[in-house]
């Protein structure tokens, strides 16, 4: 079953959704299997692998390579930009950063990657990517526009082009280690004019965080810092995923 279909299964159902997110640049791949086995019996429905800066395309082969070995679960790609992107994966989010001042991260890189991906066989999912404040380093990087946390309008109406647009998913992102996650209200307002999946990542820590995210609206949530900053992740993951196994 194509990664997309399965997510859509799943949205389709109701069924809240987690996704671990591994920087390649931030541990060996090594480690990266560890916690990927960790996060699997944690109870997530996936592994992102990505990063804004300093991605490696050896580590990053390496990674998604030895994730793909020993780990049951999808591999997408979370590409920061042309670099991210390696055949050992089952998927990859084709993202547009959609309030970016700079063209290059609404089509351009996306332009140049797009043959690439032909190439590699990777299914590709299109995303819109809605950077909030204060966007953390892909705020930087990608030159973003950042949406003020007490205009959910402005975020819904971004959200809703990317439908409009033919985007099979939306991502409001408020940037990685970030201190809060993204207001109720505003993901509220977003869901509410969408009939696609939302994704919300950004400053959930805990599974009151989760819970939090995932009753304004969000159908699936990503962590990443997290598993970068606790000694047992499977225990921090199953919180997690328990907590908002209801939703």
């Amino acid at each position: 079953m194509a990664v997309l279909e399965q997510l859509l299964t799943k949205f389709n159902i109701g069924r809240s959704m987690h996704l671990t997110l591994l920087d390649p640049d931030k541990q060996s791949p090594e480690l990266a299997k560890s916690i990927a086995i960790q996060a699997l019996e944690g109870g997530t429905d996936g592994i992102m692998i990505g990063g804004s800066v300093g991605v490696n395309q050896e580590n990053l082969d390496a990674t998604a390579q030895i994730i793909k070995k020993n780990v049951p679960l999808p591999v997408i790609l979370f590409p920061g930009d042309i670099t991210g992107i390696t055949h050992y994966a089952d998927a990859v989010f084709f993202m547009s950063l959609l309030n970016s001042r700079n063209p290059y991260y609404i089509t351009g890189a996306q332009s140049l990657g797009a043959p690439v991906i032909k190439k590699t066989g990777l299914e590709s999912i299109p995303m819109g990517y809605i950077v909030i404040e204060p966007g953390g380093a892909v705020g930087v990087i990608g030159d973003a526009k950042l949406i003020p946390r007490n205009r959910g309008d402005i975020a819904a109406s971004y959200a809703l082009a990317a439908q409009y647009l033919g985007m099979k998913i939306v991502y409001l992102e408020s940037g990685s280690g970030v201190p809060k996650y993204l207001p109720s209200k505003m993901i509220s307002q977003v869901k509410s004019v969408l009939d696609i999946p939302l994704i919300v990542g950004g400053g959930i820590k805990t599974e009151k965080d989760a819970l939090n995210v995932v009753k304004a609206g969000a159908d699936i949530i990503v962590t990443g810092t997290l598993v970068e900053n606790v000694k047992n992740v499977k225990e921090s993951i199953s919180k997690i995923t328990s907590a908002i196994a209801d939703y």
